[in-house]
């Protein structure tokens, strides 16, 4: 049996299974018939023969363990294999077995004990690692984390973008928004005192004061914020009657916002502003509205005409006083009302003397 291996290569010699020696570049005879085999490998990448373990092989062939980079990864840690100074891949197992002779590898372990050691490592290389393996949190501006380390209280995060190894501790991160929240109650339909039903649009807005307190005692905090907006309308609406509530709309929502400032403490939350957006009524009623404004419009607007038509009656009372007791007011009035007639015609034409004798009267 001929055997030929060229530079780039290494041989394993075998005999009835058993390894004897690795075999460098260059030619060799042996006899198959005698239980002799020959592996061939290209020393690239990390070594494929496995028909003997690799403690073996570095324990028998010294030259062999000088050729090869033998990496164990302890527990707790994780690799990052760099092929020629460059990150090649990620080393999640044991042990590893590398061909170092054309290609330079490297092994650079990442400790995994600790949650808080993986935002000291290079992003580049957690890009290339599993998420199985550790937890990325982004706390967005306006937000604040409250991170547990198996359920328990560990610390809190403000904005920016954390990393935690997840393999010792279960990591979980709670976010909680604390910009001012808008909240709006629509079509809440309430009888008022004197029994008529009506529907009320209310908008307030709110924030987060106590996130860690409202993470540990309040579940669905909207839900129970929706809630107690709720009951604070309901108990204030129905102390009035319709006409009083449609005046004085501006004083329930400030009594509306000082209760819920009063409740604001049990939500771990601030009441920003609170008011009364829209008061719907009822068909029915708002017909009846409707009737009674039109009447007071109409009622409004005899009396402006009424009293426009007494100022001009008393106007004309004066001025006929003026004329009367002055005989030269009286002779211009007549001449102005004369000018007006004449503004009007166009062409006058008369068959005698008479009525222009009784123009030139007017007009001496």
């Amino acid at each position: 049996m001929k055997v030929q291996i060229n530079q780039k290569q290494c041989g394993f010699l075998l005999k009835n299974g058993c390894f004897l020696r690795t075999l460098a570049s260059g030619t060799y005879y042996y006899m198959k018939a005698l239980g002799y085999e020959v592996a061939v490998e290209d020393m690239e990448g990390a070594v494929m023969f496995n028909k003997v373990p690799k403690e073996i092989l570095l324990k028998q062939d010294p030259a062999f363990g000088e050729k090869v980079l033998s990496v164990m990864v302890p527990e707790g840690h994780v690799g990052i294999l760099k092929e020629n100074g460059v990150v090649a891949q990620i080393l999640p197992e044991a042990e590893y077995l590398y061909w170092n002779v054309w290609n330079h590898y490297s092994v650079e372990l990442l400790d995994m004990r600790e949650p808080e050691a993986a935002n000291k490592v290079n992003k580049a290389y957690l890009v290339r690692i599993p998420l199985k393996y550790y937890k990325k949190i982004e706390i967005q501006p306006g937000e604040l984390g409250i991170l547990y380390y198996d359920n328990q209280v560990v610390k809190e995060l403000g904005t920016g973008t954390y990393y935690y190894w997840v393999y010792s501790r279960d990591v979980l991160c709670r976010i909680v928004d604390l910009k001012v929240k808008p909240l709006e109650i629509s079509g809440q339909e309430i009888l008022t005192a004197d029994r008529i039903g009506v529907r009320i649009n209310l908008m307030c807005t709110y924030k987060v004061v106590e996130p860690r307190t409202m993470i540990e005692t309040i579940k669905n905090l909207e839900n129970q914020v929706y809630a107690c907006v709720q009951l604070v309308i309901r108990e204030y609406i129905g102390k009035y009657r319709l006409d009083e509530l449609l005046q004085q709309k501006d004083e329930i929502s400030q009594f509306i916002f000082k209760r819920l400032k009063e409740v604001e403490g049990d939500y771990c939350i601030e009441f920003r502003s609170a008011g009364i957006k829209d008061i719907i009524l009822p068909g029915e009623i708002r017909d009846i509205m409707n009737t009674v404004l039109v009447a007071e419009k109409k009622a409004q607007a005899n009396v402006i005409t009424r009293r426009e038509e007494v100022a001009s009656t008393r106007s004309l009372l004066n001025t006929a006083k003026l004329m009367d007791e002055n005989q030269t007011l009286y002779k211009l009035k007549e001449m102005e009302c004369l000018e007006r007639i004449c503004a009007q015609v166009g062409n006058i034409q008369v068959g005698g003397g008479a009525l222009l004798e009784q123009l030139q009267a007017l007009v001496r």
